[in-house]
């Protein structure tokens, strides 16, 4: 199941000590995906909140819940406790992907993806992450030089959702999930 390194350990029984309540566990749960990653969601909770099919993993020094649906999804994870100028926290390395490789459809969407998209938008700069599959719905997210660019509406809706749909006329939507107001380096900066 997962794992947390003597670090991630450390953190979790200070933090607990500093507490002063007994009954406490550290719950563990996936939060949602970001690309081919999970996000998660650590939280301390009353022991006595335990459900009958969390999993609960003795990690020496206190206890983590995890809900019977991310466990399935965290074995063989790591956390760690990372710190750097942006701040700190828990980070972890799971072997397991965030995607429905084995769907169909996301296959093909993701050799579409790897060897005719992404090659044609690299001449610029950019990249394209398939994040989800749902149903009749694609959700990308267009980083590098397609982040903030001025012409990213043309590129999704006549580049890259036409592609999408001559392959998988089942799809429907393409959805863009990218912050096109972030970034530090759009390929077409405003001018001066």
């Amino acid at each position: 199941m997962i794992q947390f390194t003597d670090v991630a350990k450390q953190k979790v029984t200070a933090y607990l000590e500093v507490q002063q309540k007994e009954g406490l566990v550290l719950r563990v749960q996936i939060t949602g995906k970001s690309g081919r990653s999970f996000t998660y969601g650590f939280g301390l909770d009353e022991q006595k909140n335990t459900r009958p099919d969390d999993v609960v993993v003795d990690c020496g020094g206190f206890t983590a819940v995890i809900d019977a649906q991310s466990a399935t999804s965290l074995k063989g994870a790591t956390v760690d406790w990372m710190e750097s100028v942006n701040g700190a926290g828990f980070s972890v390395e799971n072997p397991n992907s965030a995607q429905d490789v084995n769907n169909p459809t996301f296959k093909k969407i993701q050799d579409l993806l790897d060897h005719e998209i992404n090659p044609a938008v690299a001449g610029h700069g950019g990249h394209v992450t398939l994040i989800d599959v749902q149903g009749d719905r694609v959700y990308l997210q267009l980083g590098g030089g397609c982040q903030g660019c001025g012409m990213v509406d043309v590129t999704l809706r006549q580049g890259i959702e036409v592609r999408i749909k001559e392959i998988l006329p089942e799809i429907a939507h393409v959805i863009d999930t990218t912050d096109h107001a972030g970034g530090t380096n759009p390929y077409y900066a405003a001018g001066k």
